[in-house]
């Protein structure tokens, strides 16, 4: 693998102009061509053999005018006046409306009685000739469009409805610009100079591009989640600035350790650049196992995930030493203050190297750890573990159009509709019977309708609505409750107790639980062909059984706790006012899966990255204690800013209107938080410590037939002589050239 990486990197390195131009014309390609060709992204919620999906191809195949979606256009007066004062400009918006493309029918208030019982609040019920999941955002906006000049006779109009909330596009809040510049303080900070700092920005912003783009091309050819580009730019961000940063970092410490810049820069490729292909690995192989669920939605996060992630490695390992390369000595070059210098010129007769790793803070600190290390393992995994507590009460569900931010039509609309017509209104249930099965008939419809409505739980049950052929039949049922209501779902349980068998349910509320107990089902699986694929893969790169198993432990220390702190937050209101939170809400039930395959891909970076320079130490020293301790030295710097980098970015999302986002931005920047403090500074050393050599242990008849993925480290030190050397740091003190190959 390291050879593969030096190569890609010499090559590029060589030709960095053809390099640099081979990014810009696929730039050019695929942005424009995505604005052309692309498709529209929508969330495909059917739980493949749900009752549900049942339901719903029953509709499709003999019922076709039923299965469209609908959308609701709310007009609203202030109170104590009338929605009928204003009937001329509701009834043309009406007229409007029924122009819209696939609008097949439009109900009018004041004839179809829709109005509310004070008068005040009254809506339009919208039915598409096209089920709600492919209703196009062209359809909405032509939707908004025929509403607006309502606004001007003094009239609230906004829409609702399933389509509109399906397919209502995920806003952004500004703040993703505020993280890139936390991001860029925090590189410029750890490197001096501004050259070395914008360089990872710019890598990720390349790749970020560049995946948007594909993922626009993607949901050309298949459905893709609504979701999918802002998680998709959230994780790029992430790791595009943390893999370019973990090449310069290297690359600069092999240049203060005398190499030439084209030496440095390839033994960079090599090391940590095949460090970087094997973690975006990982997070690939992670997000793509998001199709185990079954479910499209979330495959369609996997794909477009992978596809920024694979970018932010091809940048990485294409561009960034095409850059490096153009730039030379600036990016190694740090202004410093004149009494700096001065300072350094001081202690340069300090027979004391202050920049060997035996004067950092991190290797002071691993050794106190190591030499007590039963207090600190104990001590950090309680923190973990408590703050995992929370998790063990997380109730799932899918966050309703109550729950988004009241800047959104949809929101409003959800809320007047709830104020005029009840909270039960938002959550409309299709009942769907097939006649020609066995179960009810076409004479017991109202036995089972009176059936239906004497359930607590059911405000009323519209009337029979039968197919041309007479053999299917729908009514629509109007439970008490909100959609996203625990008392909604028991209200369903208690309705699919008593139906027949060729009775299903449809509806959004049905669909959504439908998910989330597929979700439930499907998790165990999902989580355990992650932990074997990873342990897997740590065991052939590593040689050992010990770290891997170490390692998903950990993985999985942290990761609860990072549950534990969302539902602690979201479920249970704890310091809710300081993320903008002015309700409590269920747990997004595809937030545990997707949660997971993120942070353990993210995670495995880190490890990876750290072990790899603690494996390079311990095949010099053989000395298991040390080895930790110089491994955290020259990666401790690096491996927290890009940790500080990560929390930034996944924090500025936190200020997004969706609540999946926002759960998202809050849960991977506890992780991330969790993993570079509590995992990398005070576990892994204090358990590296406890094994001792046998963390390095594989058998021998595992030695000999598993397959060898080398990340070697074998540089050749060219000590050279620069005009430059006072702007770069003091060479470390030698020690034995490490011939280390990690296989």
């Amino acid at each position: 693998m390291n050879r593969l990486t030096r190569r890609i990197g010499d090559a590029s390195a060589r030709r960095p102009w053809v390099t640099i131009g081979a990014w810009v014309a696929a730039l050019a390609l695929v942005l424009p061509l995505a604005g052309l060709v692309g498709g529209s992204f929508v969330d495909d919620l059917v739980a493949p053999g749900s009752q549900s999906e049942k339901a719903m191809e029953l509709l499709e195949d003999r019922f076709p005018e039923a299965s469209g979606g609908s959308a609701v256009a709310v007009f609203a007066v202030p109170e104590g006046e009338r929605i009928d004062r204003h009937r001329p400009a509701v009834e043309a918006a009406v007229d409007r409306i029924a122009d819209v493309e696939h609008v097949a029918t439009v109900t009018d208030p004041f004839t179809g009685g829709t109005v509310s019982p004070d008068g005040r609040i009254g809506y339009v019920q919208v039915t598409f000739d096209v089920p709600p999941m492919k209703v196009h955002p062209r359809q909405i906006d032509a939707l908004s469009d025929a509403i607006e000049p309502v606004r001007g006779d003094g009239v609230v109009a906004e829409l609702g409805g399933d389509a509109v909330f399906i397919n209502a596009e995920t806003p952004t809040s500004g703040a993703e610009a505020a993280g890139l510049l936390s991001a860029l303080v925090i590189l410029v900070v750890a490197f001096g100079t501004i050259v070395a700092a914008l360089v990872p920005i710019a890598l990720a912003l390349v790749a970020v591009a560049a995946g948007l783009g594909s993922i626009v091309l993607l949901a050309h050819a298949t459905d893709v989640s609504t979701a999918a580009p802002t998680i998709g730019a959230m994780i790029g961000l992430g790791v595009g600035i943390d893999y370019a940063l973990f090449i310069v970092a290297r690359c600069r410490e092999n240049r203060a350790a005398g190499q030439d810049n084209s030496t440095a820069l390839s033994n960079a490729m090599s090391s940590s650049g095949a460090a970087v292909l094997f973690a975006g690995g990982t997070v690939v192989v992670a997000m793509s196992a998001l199709a185990l669920t079954g479910l499209g939605f979330l495959t369609s996060i996997g794909l477009s995930t992978s596809l920024v992630v694979l970018f932010a490695v091809a940048t990485a390992l294409t561009l960034l030493p095409a850059l490096l390369s153009l730039l030379g000595d600036r990016i190694h070059k740090a202004r410093r203050h004149r009494w700096l210098r001065m300072r350094r010129a001081e202690k340069s007769e300090n027979p004391v190297n202050p920049e060997s790793p035996e004067q950092t803070a991190w290797w002071r600190f691993a050794h106190r750890v190591s030499g007590r290390p039963w207090p600190y393992l104990l001590a950090g995994s309680a923190v973990l573990l408590a703050l995992a507590i929370p998790a063990l009460r997380m109730e799932t569900g899918f966050p309703d159009a109550g729950n988004d931010a009241t800047s959104t039509t949809h929101r409003r609309a959800y809320d007047l509709l709830a104020e005029g017509f009840g909270p039960g209104f938002n959550a409309p249930l299709l009942m769907v019977a097939d006649l020609r099965g066995p179960g009810v008939d076409a004479a017991g419809i109202p036995e089972l309708a009176r059936r239906v409505a004497d359930d607590p739980g059911i405000a009323s049950v519209g009337e029979p609505r039968f197919s041309t052929a007479g053999d299917t039949v729908v009514l629509l049922v109007l439970p008490t409750t909100a959609p996203a209501d625990a008392a909604t779902s028991d209200t369903l349980e208690r309705i699919l107790g008593v139906i027949p068998d060729n009775v299903a349910v449809s509806g959004l509320t049905a669909m959504t639980d439908d998910l989330t107990r597929q979700l439930t089902d499907t998790l165990p699986v999902f989580i355990a062909a992650i932990l074997v694929v990873s342990f897997l893969l740590l065991m052939l790169v590593f040689r050992s059984v010990a770290v891997p198993l170490k390692a998903a432990v950990m993985n999985l220390l942290s990761i609860g706790g990072a549950y534990g702190v969302v539902v602690a937050v979201f479920q249970w209101g704890w310091l809710g006012g300081l993320f903008n939170l002015h309700e409590t809400m269920l747990i997004a039930s595809p937030l545990p899966t997707i949660f997971f395959a993120v942070l353990f891909g993210l995670s495995m970076d880190y490890e990876v990255f750290l072990l790899s320079r603690v494996r390079e130490e311990y095949d010099a020293t053989r000395d298991p204690t040390e080895s930790v301790a110089r491994g955290m030295a020259v990666t401790g710097r690096v491996i927290t800013s890009a940790a500080l980098i990560m929390t930034v970015v996944f924090l500025s999302f936190v200020a997004n209107p969706s609540p999946l986002v926002k759960m998202m931005g809050l849960g991977l920047a506890t992780a991330i938080v969790l993993d570079a403090t509590i995992v990398r500074m005070v576990l892994v050393p204090a358990s590296m410590a406890l094994l001792g050599r046998a963390a390095w242990w594989l058998p021998r008849p595992l030695d000999r037939r598993l397959p060898r993925i080398a990340v070697e480290t074998v540089e050749s030190v060219d000590t050279v002589e620069s005009d430059e050397s006072d702007d770069l740091p003091s060479p470390p003190e030698p020690t034995p050239a490490p011939t280390a190959r990690i296989s």
